[in-house]
């Protein structure tokens, strides 16, 4: 069965019907012209039940018997030429096979609907979890790039915020390890802290703090023994309003890239600050990094699904050479082009989620 309004077919983007679409029909044909032009000892007939089991896996209930129906009309012709073809041993087939096919074609269509109802759902969490990109405050721009790993996912454990405060302009970006709702509900829980915390708190360690007190909380349903698999990595950039000197706190995450005055920087932490969730494990003392910014300047930040995206011959991504390599001004072109070149060397086969902010200072 359609949804009210749905066409029984989908055009392919050209505007016509396509060849994997069609495919049952030109079965069909092809079944019946090898019925038609071969002698009758050769039975191509049989293969008609064939058509509508295709059908099933494609199209909508009403087609697919319609098909069915096509294809026992073309049996019983047949027949009518060529007598002692076995009609009814095969025409019974065909029958069976097109009330099978159309059960098959509602239960894949029910389960498309369910499908769709829960990708509507990762869509709503994306909207809370991941703030809208661009932005441009001031004289910084940012644009964001996010891709599940699996075709069929919206949303994972990788989250990013932007924040224009009375501080400066300040970024968020992390990666929850695990899958699914409950690392779902903890990037949730980071992010919707770090868009308080970063208007009130006047230093990146308090941001910290905060957000290591929503992770905990938040984890606190879960049960003792999982606390310690159960982690956040955490990356806060604070870009003052006069630029000159840039803050990051790094909580055990990829170290941002910072391109401008034709050298690539990597921002190593002096001292790591704990991840989200250990601080009460392995202490709580938050280190500020200060690194000099200026107008122009590029600055790069991303999840470890970047890195370690793999090739063909098993290599993980050169982003520091790759980020050498470009010539992208705005954050957006920037972004579309680590999309291309990831999916190239990963032959489209991403490991993990990826995340990435890009940040370029006017």
């Amino acid at each position: 069965m359609t949804q009210p309004g749905r066409p029984l077919f989908r055009r392919s983007p050209q505007g016509g019907w396509s060849p994997v679409q069609l495919s049952p029909v030109i079965l069909t044909v092809v079944i019946a012209a090898l019925a038609y032009n071969t002698p009758r000892r050769m039975a191509f007939s049989r293969l008609l039940p064939a058509a509508p089991a295709l059908a099933a896996a494609m199209w909508p209930v009403l087609p697919t018997v319609l098909l069915g129906t096509v294809c026992l009309f073309l049996m019983i012709g047949l027949s009518i030429v060529f007598p002692g073809l076995g009609t009814w041993w095969t025409a019974g087939g065909i029958v069976a096979v097109t009330v099978a096919a159309a059960y098959g074609s509602h239960v894949r269509l029910q389960r498309e609907r369910t499908l769709f109802q829960v990708r509507l759902v990762a869509d709503a969490a994306q909207t809370v979890v991941l703030g809208a990109m661009p932005r441009l405050f001031g004289s910084v721009e940012i644009d964001s790039l996010y891709l599940a790993a699996a075709a069929e996912a919206r949303i994972g454990g990788d989250f990013y915020e932007a924040a224009d405060t009375p501080f400066g302009v300040r970024l968020l970006i992390g990666d929850v390890r695990g899958k699914g709702l409950p690392a779902v509900g903890a990037a949730a829980a980071v992010v919707n802290s770090f868009r308080e915390a970063a208007h009130d708190e006047p230093d990146l360690g308090g941001v910290a703090r905060r957000l290591e007190a929503s992770s905990n909380r938040y984890s606190a349903a879960f049960p003792p023994e999982d606390l310690v698999e159960r982690f956040t990595t955490a990356l806060l950039v604070e870009i003052p309003h006069e630029t000159g000197r840039l803050k990051v706190l790094n909580c055990g995450h990829p170290p941002p890239l910072l391109r401008g005055r034709g050298e690539l920087r990597t921002l190593q932490p002096s001292d790591p600050s704990p991840l989200l969730n250990l601080a009460e494990l392995i202490g709580g003392q938050y280190t500020v990094d200060t690194f000099e910014i200026a107008h122009g300047d590029q600055l790069l930040l991303y999840t470890d699904g970047v890195t370690e995206a793999r090739g063909h011959d098993g290599a993980f991504f050169p982003l520091a050479d790759w980020m050498r390599r470009q010539t992208a001004v705005h954050p957006r072109e920037l972004l579309d082009s680590l999309h291309h070149d990831l999916l190239g060397y990963s032959d489209g086969g991403l490991n993990d989620d990826i995340a990435a902010l890009a940040v370029r200072v006017g």
